[in-house]
């Protein structure tokens, strides 16, 4: 063992604050009560926007968790319904389907489809018109969703005229072909 030293200063700039070591324990009780959170799923909040056929549950935002750049819950779609016609403002969402077949029809007149099952993620820019379907007659549809910013934002659209048959849409890049 050497006597020499240890340089524990970091190579890199950090845009973050450490907090200053304490060996009174106050850094443990805020990490106690400002640290890690589970939300366990019989505690989501049904006190969200909704959109008319679907129901929405937060389990992160800024007032259960004080987060600061994600909201993250849950929807549930019952078989055979589809939600209204909505889009989230600026926000950017992502949705994994946990349990049964999602249909999103999106666009100004919902001409375009796509399907997602079971461990598939979709991605929903903002701004973008959009409606969740479930397409399974027998078998509800669940989701977790997760938006970019603390707050819920739905914008409900209701004097939109969906297209009679929309353009079935794949997701096609150098790995992934058209099925």
């Amino acid at each position: 063992m050497t006597d020499e030293p240890h340089d524990h200063s970091h190579p890199q700039d950090h845009s973050h604050d450490h907090p200053a070591r304490d060996h009174h324990g106050d850094e443990a009780t805020r990490w106690k009560h400002d640290g890690v959170r589970v939300i366990t799923g019989d505690k989501l909040d049904p006190n969200t926007a909704q959109t008319p056929g679907m129901f929405r549950q937060a389990a992160i935002n800024h007032a259960r968790v004080g987060a600061q750049k994600i909201w993250a819950g849950t929807v549930a779609i019952e078989p055979d319904a589809k939600t209204g016609v909505h889009h989230h403002g600026a926000l950017e969402s992502v949705i994994y389907v946990v349990r049964g077949r999602a249909r999103m029809r999106w666009g100004e007149r919902l001409e375009f489809v796509a399907e997602a099952g079971p461990g598939d993620f979709i991605y929903v820019p903002p701004f973008v018109p959009h409606q969740e379907i479930n397409a399974s007659p027998d078998e509800a549809l669940e989701c977790v969703l997760v938006r970019s910013d603390n707050e819920a934002v739905v914008v409900n659209i209701t004097d939109i005229e969906p297209v009679e048959r929309p353009e079935a849409v794949y997701w096609v890049d150098p790995i992934h072909r058209h099925p």
